[in-house]
């Protein structure tokens, strides 16, 4: 695609656009103040990544003016090195704190007298409490993330070329006996030591990356990822899984394959999947329902016989994080729009055979999907030939 991976920071001007689209979405719902704490959504408009903890970190953003950034005292010099953007901040020095001293006698300063403010869904409880006047709730900011500006797209790439290279090395890396932790120091130091290598100011706290596998006797369980001791087998499925946040922006790639040889209760299911890939691809163009993509994916594989082994949708949407809105899912009655990217990835689980799905991470075009990550799809380009793949880690 023409758009040129980018791996730099956000400019002024970038933060001050998301920013001016959040405010006239404010207007729109009659908001005056709206709060944010979610570290993603605070990260988007901000360029600050925290880790939470018990300290909070509290956006305020007014319907008209900057934004006001109520943080512990200790965190402004960190703040001020990552930040992008006019930003007020608002400090206090402790957590907890004597009356009058604490994070929300600061935070209540910033609001007048009967002001509707907007509250995110993910609010916790202790924000909620504190925050003043009539509390909607709103998730203005999540809403905005899911069209990606041209900057954006520009990340969003860099990431998913990265993430199809790391996964062509767990592939060329994989055989018997290969263990998780041989894997993942092989990928997941590939990966670092690039980004290293393309931005020496690379945010540890922006950057999280899972690259694991699961090998045909955990394969059906696609969320078990508590065995450290896992190693590859002979045949298969095996489910490969790169998901990563790299320095800001995510990025997915999965695969299905196998090892010297393919069971044949295997051949079945793998080659129904990819028949439901394809369908989901198909329909991902702009203007189409999102539930209908993972109604028509879901319907293609009851028909098949396969609805017992169905255990999630489609696909999931990606951008300051690896798993975000907007979703390929039934109930989701949303369409898709331009700069959406999401994840294409229907999946079949069957215990005692294993599991089945590829994922992509896809960018939503003018008229259709766009892949962004890429790799190796039928199953003979899946099977992988051990003693080749043996003969290169010699």
């Amino acid at each position: 695609m023409s758009i040129e991976p980018i791996f730099y920071p956000p400019t002024e001007t970038e933060i001050e656009q998301r920013l001016k689209r959040v405010q006239a979405r404010m207007v729109e719902e009659g908001l005056d103040h709206y709060v944010a704490f979610c570290p993603d959504n605070i990260f988007y408009l901000t360029n600050f990544a925290n880790a939470v903890h018990e300290r909070p970190f509290v956006l305020v953003i007014p319907s008209k003016g900057i934004p006001q950034f109520v943080v512990p005292q200790l965190e402004i010099p960190h703040v001020k090195t990552r930040v992008v953007g006019d930003i007020e901040l608002i400090s206090y020095f402790e957590f907890p704190a004597p009356q009058g001293q604490a994070w929300s006698d600061r935070f209540k300063e910033l609001f007048s007298e009967n002001e509707r403010v907007g509250v995110e869904s993910i609010c916790p409880l202790q924000i909620y409490v504190e925050t003043p006047g009539e509390r909607v709730r709103s998730d203005i900011i999540d809403d905005i993330r899911m069209i990606k500006s041209e900057y954006e797209i520009g990340r969003l790439v860099y990431s998913c070329e990265l993430a199809t290279k790391a996964h062509d090395l767990l592939l060329k890396s994989a055989y018997p006996g290969m263990s998780l932790t041989e894997m993942a120091t092989k990928v997941r130091g590939f990966i670092m030591n690039q980004l290293a290598k393309d931005n020496k100011k690379i945010n540890p706290l922006a950057t999280r990356v899972t690259a694991i596998f699961q090998p045909p006797s955990v394969s059906h369980d696609p969320h078990n990822f508590t065995n450290i001791d896992m190693v590859m087998e002979e045949g298969g499925p095996h489910v490969s899984i790169i998901n990563a946040v790299m320095n800001g922006y995510g990025a997915e790639i999965e695969r299905t394959f196998f090892l010297g040889k393919v069971p044949e209760k295997a051949k079945k299911p793998f080659e129904i999947m990819l028949e439901g890939r394809r369908i989901a691809f198909e329909m991902a163009k702009p203007g189409i329902l999102m539930s209908e993509v993972d109604r028509k994916v879901n319907d293609y594989f009851r028909k098949m016989g396969m609805g017992d082994y169905l255990l999630h949708r489609t696909g999931h949407g990606m951008g300051v994080t690896a798993h975000e809105a907007p979703f390929f899912a039934e109930g989701y009655d949303r369409p898709l729009e331009k700069g959406m990217c999401l994840t294409i990835e229907p999946g079949l689980y069957i215990e005692g055979v294993g599991g089945f799905r590829h994922s992509d991470t896809v960018l939503i075009g003018e008229t259709d999907s766009i892949m962004l990550t890429d790799g190796p799809v039928d199953i003979d380009n899946l099977t992988i030939s051990i003693h080749e793949n043996k003969a290169s880690t010699v």
